[in-house]
């Protein structure tokens, strides 16, 4: 049944989360370290189904029952691109999760194997230049596996976010073309869509973009400045090349 899991993963999400299931069932009581190995094989193949699905409550369940045996000390060849899975999950929402993002580190910190494994020092290279404000991400090289780029996927909108509150901070108006082009959108349409769905307060008078004045009481120095601007924009470029 692990076989079967594994020929799932890539080609039939839908019988491979059954599958995933089936077995969870017939390992509720593993005890032997046999056993618990074929239930995290299971687990990580389970992250790895969640993650062909979108479906992060998944992800998290199978993370989390992962890391429970990871903790035990059991692992496979596929742990540490599990382990870098999860890394890059927490740093999407990197304002939220940074500590945790770090704590997770600080268990695999130890293992050099671990941290020179690329599924590792992919992730931690995107942290540390996100904290210095280094967006140039050209040298932190190819994702590690096809799996990362669904995380890569949200780190550019989690960046194209930032970007949109620079642009409401650092302007009253804006020429439609330059906020497609900042913003990274191939089309105006994306760009409206965008609009549509996330930012309904902006205003489109004459062909330009007009955002809401700042709330009273902000200072100069709230502003982001235009060389933060440029970093976000140069930050989205890269991930996308990345990407």
């Amino acid at each position: 049944m692990l076989s079967k899991l594994k020929s799932q993963v890539d080609i039939d999400v839908d019988g491979g989360k059954q599958t995933l299931n089936e077995l969870k069932v017939l390992l509720i009581d593993a005890s032997t370290d046999e056993d618990r190995l074929i239930k995290l094989t299971a687990l990580e193949y389970g992250v790895l189904l969640s993650v062909a699905d979108d479906d992060m409550e998944a992800f998290q369940r199978n993370m989390a029952q992962a890391k429970a045996l990871y903790h035990s000390g059991l692992s496979t060849s596929e742990s540490f691109k599990i382990m870098g899975l999860n890394l890059m999950a927490l740093l999407v929402d990197a304002e939220t999760n940074l500590s945790e993002f770090h704590s997770e580190l600080e268990l695999i910190y130890d293992n050099e194997v671990a941290m020179s494994s690329p599924y590792i020092s992919f992730p931690v290279m995107l942290e540390r230049r996100l904290m210095v404000g280094s967006y140039n991400l050209a040298s932190a090289g190819e994702i590690p596996d096809p799996s990362y780029s669904f995380f890569m996927e949200s780190l550019m909108l989690t960046v194209r976010d930032s970007i949109a509150r620079c642009l409401e901070s650092s302007f009253r108006t804006l020429s439609l073309p330059a906020a497609q082009d900042m913003l990274g959108f191939d089309t105006m349409e994306e760009l409206k869509e965008y609009m549509e769905e996330l930012h309904q307060d902006w205003i489109v008078e004459d062909g330009e973009l007009c955002f809401q004045p700042p709330p009273l009481g902000r200072q100069a120095s709230d502003v982001p400045s235009m060389k933060l601007l440029t970093q976000s924009l140069t930050y989205a470029t890269e991930l996308e090349r990345i990407v």
